[in-house]
């Protein structure tokens, strides 16, 4: 199973946009899910982190801009973000767990991804 993310696009600073993360294949529920994203030369780090039971995670540089939220019933996730900067410009994607952690022992954002990622979606946003 695979998640699938979707809804990039260009848009100028400030602007905003919705990313959708949706599994194909079995319908199988995930626990946490994270939302990546990959700059080019870059390695790919984690952005922001949802339970199964909605508790979530945000690394600071987009705290109080993306807000990650989730539809269990429709398997799911979604990364809304808003006041957009040129530096997130990205290539963006979600990886799903079957663990339930969202945080490390020093109460940073932490996500068990999976080995086998799904198609990501390009975010560009210009100055």
């Amino acid at each position: 199973v695979q998640l699938q993310a979707s809804g990039g696009g260009l848009v100028q600073a400030g602007g905003s946009l919705r990313l959708s993360c949706a599994a194909s294949g079995s319908t199988l529920g995930f626990n946490a899910i994270g939302w990546y994203r990959q700059a080019p030369g870059n390695q790919r780090d984690l952005v922001a982190v949802i339970s199964h039971g909605g508790n979530t995670k945000y690394v600071d540089s987009v705290k109080g801009r993306f807000t990650i939220s989730r539809d269990n019933s429709k398997n799911t996730a979604y990364l809304q973000m808003n006041n957009l900067k040129p530096e997130d410009t990205a290539v963006y994607y979600c990886n799903g767990s079957p663990l339930d952690f969202i945080a490390d022992d020093k109460g940073r954002p932490y996500h068990h991804a999976m080995n086998t990622w799904g198609k990501g979606t390009q975010v560009t946003v210009s100055s």
